[in-house]
Formats: structure tokens, C-alpha cells, sequence
């Protein structure tokens, strides 16, 4: 029996209740803590067009000022706000890495469910998947900004791509350890169409997986993000970013260090948000730590 493979009737309304909630705040707080952090963060990230200033404006007399009541972050070499682009950064990196682990996640499951039901299409759909896992993230981002330009659409789909394969062997692994539970095959023989078997039988218990291989591939995207743009090769220079901002500033780190601390403490905080909600759903949906409990 795979980690995963519990029937999903072990995620009763009585554990994921309304009335359950403090219960399951104790026993599982990874999951509560990482989720107000990540909505502190999306909330800051949506709110710094109305809470701070444009983080565009240039004033050359202001030119790595150190942090103050007017600038809390400081200001970088061209005299831009630090935390005003902070807090734009934030939008780039959430937008890429909640982007990217929701088309990965569409379209592994989609793949992954059909590999996994069809013998037929199983070799084939895993070939593919083999030859996609082989394309560094770094290549195909750059050769796709040479041919279409910089852009957060393109540095979604670099990140997408590669990530598809991971989440589809996951789902085709739930997909062949459930179909031969004796509840699908009774489904079955009692005449249930198979997309009715698919929508109520299978697909329910590839879902717990899903969201916890989702968090890694976030947190994943996010990094990679920081690091294409650190590179030059992620958004525009002209958009702020996390990793254009580390990159800037790296030249100015023995003087103005400040303008380099504020992004990079900023992308820890929010992967290690992410990885705590991973870990956290992990022990949620573990049916061991059920009987632990």
C-alpha cells in the first residue's frame, strides 16, 4: 500500500469539519501556520498598488540610502524604493510559482489519469514524459525568451513544462493502484459508466497526492523564477522581481547590503511558507498519522 493509497472516505467531514478545525489545528499546525502566512503574503502582494509607492520612480539624490522612516527597505543604485519593489516582487513570484503549479498539476492529472487507465497509451504517454524530464528548466527558458522575448508567460510555460512529468507519474501511480480496488471493479460491474467511475472512484484519490506534489512544484517555480531572472534570462529588468532586484544589488552588497538582504529574506520566507503547507498537507493526508494520533 503506497502513502497515498487510502480509500478518501479517511478524510471524513469530521476531521476536516468545521467543528474539527481547533482539533486539526493542533494536530496538524504546519498546515494552519503556513496557510495565514501565505495569505499575509498574497494579501501584501494584491494590496502594494494602494500601500506603497510606484516602485518605478528614480531619484538620483536618494541613491543607496540606508533604511529609514520614509524608505523602511532603503532605496537601490538607481534610487528606487527597496520595499516598494519588494512588495511588487512578491506579485512576480507568487503569480509564477501558484501559475506553474496549477497548470503542471491540470495537466499531470489529465495525463497521468489517462496513462494510468489506458494500457494502451501508457507506453507511449510515458515516453514522452521520459524525453520532457531530460529538458533542463534553464535551456528551455532560454531558448524560448530568444525566440519570443522575456515575459512571465513565457518563464510559466519554461517552468510548466518540466514540471508536467513529475506530477504525471504520481497520478498514473495512485491511478494504477486504485482501479483494482474491489469497489471500482463492483462499480463497474454494476454497470457505472467508466467517466462516472473516473469522476467518483478514482479521480477523489489522486487528489490528496496532487496537493502536496502541487506545494513542491510552487515552491520549486518560485526559486527558479528568482534564480531565470537572477540570470537575466526571467521577466523583463524594467518589472520588479526578487531575483532582478538580488541581481542588481549584488554589485552594491559590500556597501549597501541592505538591498540585497530585503528580497533574499522576502524568497526564503515565502518558499518555507510553501514547503510548511507541503509538509503540513503531507501529515494530513498520511492515513498513517491518523492511527498515530
Amino acid at each position: 500500500m503506497t502513502l497515498f493509497s487510502a480509500p478518501v472516505e479517511s478524510l471524513s467531514v469530521s476531521r476536516l469539519g468545521t467543528s474539527g478545525l481547533p482539533r486539526l489545528a493542533r494536530r496538524h499546525p504546519l498546515v494552519f501556520i503556513g496557510g495565514g502566512l501565505l495569505a499575509v503574503l498574497i494579501m501584501l502582494a494584491l494590496t502594494a498598488p494602494l500601500n506603497v509607492s510606484d516602485p518605478l520612480i528614480m531619484d538620483p539624490f536618494k541613491r543607496l540610502q540606508p533604511p529609514s522612516a520614509e524608505m523602511w527597505f532603503g532605496s537601490d543604485n538607481l534610487g528606487r524604493d527597496v520595499f516598494a519593489r519588494t512588495m511588487f516582487g512578491a506579485r512576480i513570484s507568487l503569480l509564477v510559482g501558484l501559475m506553474s503549479a496549477a497548470s503542471a498539476a491540470a495537466g499531470g492529472l489529465l495525463i497521468g489519469v489517462i496513462a494510468g487507465y489506458s494500457r494502451s497509451f501508457d507506453n507511449v504517454v510515458m515516453r514522452v514524459m521520459d524525453g520532457l524530464m531530460a529538458i533542463p528548466t534553464v535551456l528551455l527558458a532560454i531558448a524560448l525568451v530568444s525566440l519570443t522575448g522575456a515575459g512571465v508567460g513565457i518563464l510559466i510555460v519554461a517552468i510548466t513544462v518540466p514540471s508536467i512529468p513529475s506530477v504525471t507519474r504520481l497520478v498514473r501511480s495512485v491511478v494504477l493502484s486504485v482501479r483494482v480496488r474491489p469497489y471500482v471493479e463492483a462499480a463497474l460491474c454494476g454497470g457505472a459508466s467508466l467517466p462516472k467511475v473516473l469522476w467518483r472512484h478514482i479521480l477523489p484519490s489522486t487528489i490528496p497526492p496532487l496537493m502536496v506534489q502541487s506545494s513542491n512544484v510552487c515552491a520549486s517555480a518560485i526559486l527558479t523564477e528568482a534564480g531565470l531572472s537572477f540570470l537575466g534570462v526571467g521577466v523583463p529588468t524594467e518589472i520588479p522581481s526578487w531575483g532582478n532586484m538580488i541581481s542588481s544589488s549584488s554589485l552594491y552588497l559590500a556597501v549597501a547590503p541592505f538591498t540585497v538582504f530585503a528580497p533574499g529574506i522576502c524568497l526564503v520566507i515565502t518558499v518555507l511558507t510553501v514547503n510548511l503547507i507541503g509538509d503540513g498537507l503531507r501529515d494530513l493526508f498520511d492515513p498513517r498519522s491518523k492511527r498515530r494520533s
